[in-house]
């Protein structure tokens, strides 16, 4: 994996305690997202515009085609007494966050879907194919199986998802690795415009 920085304008990367993040060159990151530490993000995934995912404490992993929508914090747990891996932040491949989710040291598998505003604490589990809704809290240690809908604070399971609802999730991923190829064109357009005006200051 490799990032070539000077590309992705207004994006803040930090080495901390010896590590970096580690970011695919398929990867849209957005103008205002800082990315700390021990951060690895697989192909073709999105970050959006003023999102923080900071990996000082434990890791945080993200794997391919997965979105976190604009305003997003992501961090993560370092080991404890009697707690000896500590909670990590482990997202799986085609997983959709929502804007302004909060996303703390649990574990989302492929294709789980976190909705705008909600939060997941540590060592919680959204399964594959389930769905966290708008403004959920899952709390510390809480398991959602696959297909489940859980929904409020704190969040309980709402009923099972059908296989349009599932298609819908699948469907919402599929824009967002569209969507991410049109604004890192946007944003590429931008630069030589920004630099000519640079050059006649």
């Amino acid at each position: 994996m490799a990032m070539n920085v000077q590309s992705r304008p207004g994006v803040r990367l930090v080495p901390i305690h010896g590590k970096a993040p580690r970011i695919h060159d398929s990867v849209f990151i957005a103008p205002g997202t800082t990315i700390i530490g021990d951060v690895t993000i697989g192909a073709d995934s999105s970050i959006w515009y003023n999102c923080v995912l900071r990996a000082d404490v434990s890791r945080i992993v993200i794997g391919e085609r997965t979105n976190v929508q604009d305003g997003s914090v992501l961090h993560c747990d370092p080991p404890r007494p009697g707690d000896p891996d500590g909670s990590p932040l482990l997202i799986g491949d085609d997983v959709l966050i929502g804007h302004m989710a909060m996303v703390h040291g649990c574990r989302i598998e492929d294709r789980g879907f976190v909705g705008l505003g909600a939060i997941a604490m540590n060592k919680a589990v959204i399964g594959s194919d389930a769905m966290l809704a708008a403004g959920g809290m899952l709390t510390e240690g809480k398991v959602m199986g696959p297909r489940e809908l859980w929904g409020g604070r704190p969040a309980r399971m709402m009923r099972e998802l059908d296989e349009a609802a599932v298609m819908g999730m699948r469907m919402g991923v599929m824009h967002y690795a569209q969507n991410a190829k049109d604004h890192a064109a946007a944003i590429a357009a931008m630069a030589p415009a920004a630099e000519d005006g640079a050059s006649q200051g």
